[in-house]
């Protein structure tokens, strides 16, 4: 099932498939050791955990799926792409891969995805690493309410499907002074190449409209996670997933670690690399 716009040189992981709902999921298992499980958000898929990985599957088992709709995992046509039910899939992964402990790694739409599944297995999440997500609503938010009149239009749903919107347009905008490659964005782009494939993108736009109240349901329902040791890297010229939203995290998670990355916006780990990879490293070491 190898794609011939993959390039392999940068995400040189064996592909692994996982039934679910009459459909193939991919997730890569590199390495061995403690489990790190990646979630993605949107745009992107498991390619953006490639550095990560890369690095620490010297020392660690790093699981990363892609969404049903996302990256090298199947795209049909008629399927359920709410949040929820990504959230759901997670959890089935995780109990029908008989995964130990493990630690989470968030980012984006992962976040909320990844934490649901994480409560459904408080006693196997050791550990919480996220990168600028949320896990709340928004709806008092001046800067959602702002975005709701976008939402809400008609011409955004057809810009994501027709025009390919999120990755051609709205990824690399989300950058902050470390400017995404031409090569490093088709591989964010190509697996939506066709407008029947960004059913999954499509998806997620409607899930900011409407699942402001699921978010906020998680946030009120951390607790059995809520004391485990945390990490939250931030890029602050994330021009979405602001400092504040930074700050929400810090005050419902006691146990954080916070490293911000001043010159980074909406995906650090693309953005820096290295210093995201040094700070995983750095916290992965201390006594839970």
């Amino acid at each position: 099932m190898a794609k011939h716009w993959l390039d392999t040189e940068a995400y040189p992981f064996a592909a692994h498939y996982y039934p679910v709902n009459g459909h193939q999921l991919h997730y890569i298992d590199e390495g061995e050791g403690d489990i790190l499980l990646f979630v993605h958000g949107t745009p992107s898929w498991s390619f953006d955990f490639r550095h990560l990985i890369l690095d620490l599957r010297q020392h660690y088992r790093c699981i990363a799926i892609d969404h049903i709709g996302f990256g090298l995992s199947d795209k049909p046509a008629q399927y359920d792409y709410s949040t929820q039910n990504h959230a759901r899939t997670l959890e089935r992964f995780i109990r029908d891969q008989q995964l130990p402990r493990f630690t989470l790694v968030v980012h984006d739409f992962g976040g909320p995805i990844g934490i649901w599944a994480a409560l459904q297995f408080p006693e196997k999440t050791d550990r919480l690493i996220v990168l600028n997500s949320w896990l709340w609503s928004a709806k008092n938010d001046p800067d959602y309410r702002q975005l709701t009149r976008v939402l809400r239009s008609p011409l955004l749903p057809f810009l994501y499907r027709y025009f390919n919107f999120s990755p051609r347009f709205v990824l690399p905008q989300s950058f902050g002074d470390h400017k995404i490659s031409r090569a490093t964005r088709q591989q964010y782009t190509r697996p939506f190449a066709h407008k029947n494939q960004r059913n999954g993108t499509v998806a997620f736009v409607h899930s900011l409209l409407h699942d402001q109240d699921w978010f906020d349901e998680i946030w009120q329902n951390k607790g059995p996670i809520a004391h485990r040791p945390t990490l939250l890297i931030w890029g602050m010229k994330d021009p979405v997933v602001k400092s504040h939203h930074l700050e929400k995290f810090k005050s419902g998670f006691p146990r954080a670690t916070v490293v911000t990355l001043d010159t980074c916006g909406h995906f650090p780990q693309e953005e820096a690399p290295e210093r995201v990879i040094s700070a995983v490293r750095a916290f992965l070491t201390v006594d839970l």
